[in-house]
């Protein structure tokens, strides 16, 4: 256990050695490949994606913030940690992007998701420096943090986050270097036979979580459609449903296609927590997804108590609350 914890020690140390303070003007490429030079620090922000959103918390900045994504108050992690965000003007979702709406909020910079390429360009050429990100997997979403903490000087916190997860990485490898790892059935959101292939950020947190998915061998796509004939011939030894399904446990348990299912018979199914965010997406607190599933396939190494304190100690260094608090 010293061993673990000297290494976690020693990587918390390392990242967080790496931070410096932004100096400007400053040359950044975003997740397009586009080089965008900030002027000077920027005051005012923008997120047009709540992914971005999330993060801008976790990094500090939402007192910056003048404008969010539409739906906003559809989002718990904003009512529990920045409940202000909730009554920003919105700028539109990717589909319906407000670009007038945007630009007078004159902000210093803007954050877009990839599919706003074009929202970005008009922008720019109103003098609004724009950044697009991409997160659609624990590398990218990494990428997408430092990108954010560059063009803000936010540095010193992004790599609180990243000595976070690389922290918990390392102590899941180190108790489950051993462990049996069970087959698993990852459910997606809109129906029960619907799963992600092993391009998917969800097949990382299983591999991460001392589990094997069984979707591993779908490897040219991502969420994909499969009959019950396949869920039974992989036959899982659990099945996890996505944080916002919109079907039960209760559902899949009462299933008389999946009574044969060894999850079913042994009454292993479960629902990822959506209380907050959705750890099964890649979201900057997506490390406690495969937490809570360690926990769930390896009990005898991972004790809720221990899985509540940590996910507790996260939302609370970065969010400002108390996760298990009612």
């Amino acid at each position: 256990m010293k061993r673990i914890l000297s290494l976690m020690l020693a990587i918390a140390l390392m990242l967080c050695a790496t931070a410096a303070l932004a100096e400007y003007p400053l040359t950044v490429t975003d997740q397009a490949g586009r080089e965008v030079t900030i002027e000077k620090a920027p005051e005012k922000l923008v997120s047009g994606y709540y992914i971005s959103t999330s993060a801008l918390i976790a990094l500090g900045l939402e007192d910056q913030l003048v404008g969010v994504e539409a739906k906003a108050n559809k989002r718990a992690i904003y009512r529990l940690s920045a409940p202000e965000l909730i009554d920003l003007p919105s700028v539109g979702s990717a589909k319906e992007f407000d670009l007038e709406g945007c630009a007078a909020l004159e902000p210093d910079l803007v954050i877009l998701p990839l599919k706003l390429k074009n929202a970005a360009q008009t922008l720019e050429s109103l003098g609004i420096d724009v950044l697009l990100v991409n997160p659609e997997d624990q590398e990218l979403l990494n990428g997408m943090i430092d990108l954010i903490a560059a063009a803000t000087g936010a540095t010193e916190k992004a790599q609180q986050l990243h000595a976070f997860t690389a922290v918990q990485e390392a102590a899941l490898a180190a108790k489950l270097v051993e462990v049996e790892r069970p087959t698993v059935y990852l459910a997606g959101n809109s129906s029960m036979l619907s799963t992600a292939g092993d391009a998917m950020y969800q097949s990382d947190m299983i591999r991460l979580a001392g589990g094997a998915n069984v979707a591993a061998e779908i490897t040219d796509s991502y969420w994909v459609q499969v009959s019950y004939e396949q869920l039974l011939a992989w036959d899982p030894a659990y099945i996890v449903l996505a944080s916002d399904a919109t079907y039960t446990v209760e559902d899949v348990l009462n299933d008389p296609n999946l009574a044969d299912c060894s999850a079913v018979v042994n009454g292993r199914v479960f629902q990822l927590p959506g209380k907050a965010e959705a750890w099964d997406s890649p979201v900057p607190s997506s490390i406690l997804g495969a937490v809570w599933l360690a926990g769930v396939l390896h009990p005898e190494q991972f004790s809720a108590e221990a899985c509540e304190a940590l996910i507790n100690e996260y939302y609370e260094t970065f969010y400002g609350f108390t996760y298990s608090a009612d």
